[in-house]
C-alpha cells in the first residue's frame, strides 16, 4: 500500500509539471553514455536490463523475453510513457520502490527530456555503442558488448591452469595470461553473441577490482577446461 501511495503521488507530482521540449540528438548521447552498457535497441536482445525496443506503451516488467524483472517492477502496474519514464529516470528507486535497477537517475530535467525524445522515436534496430574503455592487450574494449563468435587468436583460450592463487590462461596465440583469482571471473553468455562451444574468450572487464572475464557458451564447459596444476 505504502509502495502504490509513492507511486500514485510520483505520478501525480509528473502531470501537473510541464516536460521540457526533448532534443533527440542530445538524447542519442545520453542514450549511449547512460543506458547502452545494460539495454539494447534490438528487439528481445536482452543484456543486464531488458532490451527498450517497442518500449512506448509498454507495461514495465512485461517483456516475456527477459526473465529477471523483480517483483516489485512487475507488480507496478507502469505503463512506459512520457508521464512515467520522466520520474523513472529521475529517480527509479524511489519511482518504484524495490526494483533492481541501481543506476542512480538523471536528475537534469532537459537531459531526461532528451533522452525520453530519443527513445520515443529511436529505430527498433540501433545498434548499442560502445562505452569509452579501456583494452587489455590486444583483446576487445572493456565497456563494448563483443561479439564472441568470431575470436582472434589473443582472445581464444585455450586451457586454464590454477595454482595457489593465480589463474594462468593460455590463448591461441601462444600467450599465458596471469591473473590474482579475485581478478578474474568466468561467465556464460549462451546468447547471439555468445562464444561458440568449446571456444571460450578472453575479455577485458574494465570493473573495479577484475581484470579480465572467460566468457563460455554453456557452464559444462568449465570443468573441461579450467584445471589444478602447478
Amino acid at each position: 500500500m505504502r509502495a502504490a501511495a509513492t507511486l500514485a503521488a510520483a505520478l501525480a507530482a509528473t502531470a501537473t509539471t510541464a516536460v521540457a521540449q526533448g532534443d533527440t540528438s542530445r538524447g542519442t548521447r545520453y542514450y549511449n553514455q547512460a543506458c547502452s552498457a545494460c539495454h539494447s535497441l534490438q528487439p528481445d536482445r536482452n543484456m543486464t536490463g531488458p532490451s527498450l525496443a517497442h518500449l512506448w506503451g509498454r507495461k514495465a516488467g512485461s517483456l516475456a523475453s527477459f526473465r529477471r524483472y523483480s517483483p516489485a517492477l512487475k507488480s507496478s502496474d507502469v505503463t512506459w510513457d512520457d508521464r512515467t519514464l520522466d520520474p523513472w529516470l529521475a529517480d527509479p528507486a524511489h519511482f518504484i520502490p524495490g526494483n533492481r535497477m541501481t543506476f542512480p537517475g538523471i536528475k537534469e530535467a532537459q537531459q531526461r527530456a532528451d533522452l525520453i525524445a530519443y527513445l520515443k522515436q529511436a529505430p527498433t534496430t540501433a545498434q548499442a555503442q560502445p562505452a569509452p574503455g579501456g583494452q587489455m592487450g590486444g583483446m576487445m574494449g572493456a565497456q563494448a558488448v563483443p561479439n564472441l563468435k568470431r575470436l582472434d587468436d589473443d582472445e581464444r583460450v585455450t586451457s586454464v591452469r590454477y595454482c595457489g592463487d593465480t589463474y594462468r590462461v593460455a590463448t591461441a596465440d601462444g600467450k599465458v595470461h596471469e591473473f590474482w583469482e579475485r581478478n578474474l571471473r568466468f561467465k556464460t553468455d549462451s546468447g547471439s553473441d555468445g562464444p561458440q562451444k568449446g571456444a571460450p574468450a578472453l575479455v577485458a572487464a574494465g570493473m573495479m577490482g577484475d581484470r579480465a572475464d572467460v566468457i563460455f557458451a554453456a557452464p559444462d564447459e568449465m570443468t573441461g577446461i579450467v584445471t589444478p596444476e602447478c
